[in-house]
């Protein structure tokens, strides 16, 4: 049971202040982008806030000996920077500023029941499908040339 509480709290802590920030409302998420218009800089508040208590929170986390919950830690291992990643980015940062939803945001907002959030998540969740059919399909017609 404690596997499961500790990611929920900490779920539900980031849900309520991305909701408490505001960040769930698209308007305000595009007015960051609107530099020649309605720019709010509040977004650059909160984006540096969270790399603040992350950068803080990893080097407290990495001294310790393990994970409290059991296991160890899990960090990425790559480093090169390959067309996938650039092209996820790219794909990732458009659907942002079109929509005015990150993945981080529209789950709270689902939480509110905001239509929008329903149809962006639904829309996500199609994305990632297709992305891993289409990995899929790529991964075996390499392994049939080879």
């Amino acid at each position: 049971m404690e596997r499961f509480l500790s990611p929920f709290l900490i779920g539900l802590i980031f849900g309520a202040g991305i909701a408490v920030s505001g960040m769930i409302n698209p308007a305000k998420v595009l007015n960051f982008f609107d530099v020649a218009g309605t720019w709010d800089p509040s977004l650059a508040f909160v984006m540096g806030g969270a790399l603040i208590v992350t950068f803080i929170g990893y080097r407290l986390a990495l001294k310790q000996p393990g994970p409290i919950f059991g296991g160890g830690f899990q960090l990425p291992t790559r480093k090169e920077i390959d067309r996938p990643l650039v092209i996820g980015s790219a794909i990732f940062g458009i659907g942002w500023g079109v929509a005015g939803f990150c993945p981080g945001a529209s789950i709270p907002a689902l939480g509110l029941f905001q239509p929008d959030a329903c149809v962006f998540v639904a829309s996500m969740i199609a994305g990632i499908l297709i992305a891993r059919a289409i990995r899929r399909s790529l991964d075996a017609r390499r392994a049939l040339q080879a």
